[in-house]
């Protein structure tokens, strides 16, 4: 049993019955793609951590640059390789460009589920699910994935969440993307609780979308043909172009958090040089062209490209030469654990995580934004908890900070939720969309810090 191509490419969109477009002027894909553009949760990665949280800086990335840059990558990566496949199977139906369009897609969305601060975010509700004084014990009363969903916070999962159903809340579907481009955007396509060990791969590392979210996540399956692992947890092999938007985020993260390391003074130029170079194939022949370049910026910037290009190009190779056993499910690790030059990208991580990484700055903001989610989770769940069990008999207090609340977060007619999921996963909702910024200032205003026009 293998997936096939055809069906891979879906464009069945979500909650939707409307045939597919028939207009060539602009494909499914593309409508997917203006889609996540124009989304409030895409714009709000503009103030969401990449690796430097609340920068000063205008040149620092955040979370918004990363997914464009990622999102080119991925195009470019998914054009390559459609080009071998449709000629390869035939495919007279598809375009080279549908498969770049779809990576593109997929590659612009495969952060907007991450919370504020970055994955020390993640990290932060899932030690207040454990922990949290209060946290610990609503979590605590709840079984299988609906628990795993808070204990094992992922942003990945999230993004499916936001895609899927926050975002065009009253629409069936959220954002009603394509089944192709959804998939592809869910490189870990198993619910939270499927016990430790069980199951390996890369794929099985980390869920993929919450309880609430797993028959959403069905039809998506359904449309596409993902093999099932397992007959009774939720479960599937990856859509394969899921990992070359895996690829595309690996490469600019590796690459780009170099550059940016230089540009911040954490990586001297000839640091920076050196880790470009080893990984290029012909370094003699970049340094002949590093000559005629006058600044070390621009030396940087070139380089950066070629490494970029360089495994693109690799990334391309390995994926069409395990084609085989991709759509069979038998292969299962990152494209970039594959490729010749691994070792040498790979050392592009340890040296980040070295000197960029756990620059001070970095971590002061981190473990402050550990406070900060702590502290709102924490706060904010007794307030929807006391509204819930006691109506309008609930403190004074409680009935004036759930105003802060957004609708959406609350429930119809601003009643919470009966069941003590729900109403967890909506804070969560809350808390994880906020931007770094929104995060410190309601912070500062729910803990008596900082007063409005103070």
């Amino acid at each position: 049993m293998a997936m096939n191509w055809p069906q891979l490419l879906s464009r069945k969109r979500l909650g939707s019955d409307d045939e597919p477009s028939e207009t060539t002027a602009r494909t499914d894909y593309q409508r997917d793609l203006d889609r996540i553009v124009f989304s409030s949760a895409f714009r709000r990665m503009q103030d969401k951590t990449q690796i430097f949280p609340l920068s000063k800086i205008d040149y620092v990335r955040t979370r918004l640059t990363h997914s464009l840059e990622s999102s080119s990558v991925g195009r470019s990566l998914g054009t390559l390789v459609g080009e071998q496949i449709i000629t390869r199977h035939g495919l007279a139906s598809a375009e080279a460009s549908d498969f770049g369009d779809i990576c593109a897609a997929a590659c612009l969305a495969h952060d907007i589920g991450n919370p504020p601060f970055g994955h020390s975010g993640e990290d932060a509700i899932r030690l207040w699910a454990e922990t949290g004084d209060y946290g610990k014990g609503r979590v605590g009363v709840l079984h299988g994935s609906q628990r795993e969903d808070f204990l094992n916070f992922e942003g990945n999962a999230q993004g499916f969440r936001v895609l899927s159903r926050l975002q065009n809340r009253d629409n069936p579907g959220g954002l009603q993307l394509t089944s192709a481009t959804l998939a592809a955007f869910s490189k870990y396509p198993r619910e939270s609780c499927i016990g430790k060990g069980r199951f390996d791969g890369v794929s099985a590392k980390k869920p993929g979308f919450t309880a609430a979210d797993r028959e959403l996540f069905e039809t998506v399956v359904e449309n596409t043909g993902l093999i099932r692992r397992d007959p009774i947890l939720a479960i599937w092999h990856r859509h394969p172009l899921a990992f070359l938007v895996e690829a595309a985020d690996d490469i600019c993260y590796r690459v780009i958090d170099i550059e940016d390391g230089y540009r911040l003074g954490h990586l001297t130029f000839d640091e920076a040089l050196g880790l470009f170079l080893q990984v290029l194939s012909e370094p003699e022949r970049q340094e002949k062209r590093l000559r005629g370049i006058s600044g070390n910026k621009e030396k940087i910037e070139f380089l950066r490209a070629k490494v970029i290009n360089q495994a693109i190009g690799q990334s391309m190779s390995c994926f069409l030469d395990s084609e085989d056993d991709i759509l069979a499910g038998r292969f299962d690790q990152p494209l970039l654990s594959v490729i010749p030059k691994r070792e040498e990208m790979n050392q592009l991580i340890e040296v980040a995580a070295e000197k960029i990484y756990n620059a001070p700055e970095v971590i002061e903001i981190e473990v402050a934004g550990f406070q900060v989610i702590s502290e709102l989770l924490e706060r904010f769940i007794q307030v929807v908890d006391d509204v819930a069990e006691h109506g309008p008999q609930a403190s004074s207090r409680s009935q004036m900070m759930i105003l802060l609340v957004p609708d959406q977060f609350i429930g119809p007619d601003r009643k919470p939720a009966e069941d003590a999921y729900t109403r967890l996963l909506r804070l969560t909702d809350f808390v994880g969309g906020m931007t770094d910024s929104y995060a410190v200032s309601l912070y500062k205003k729910v803990t008596g810090i900082s007063l409005p026009g103070g």
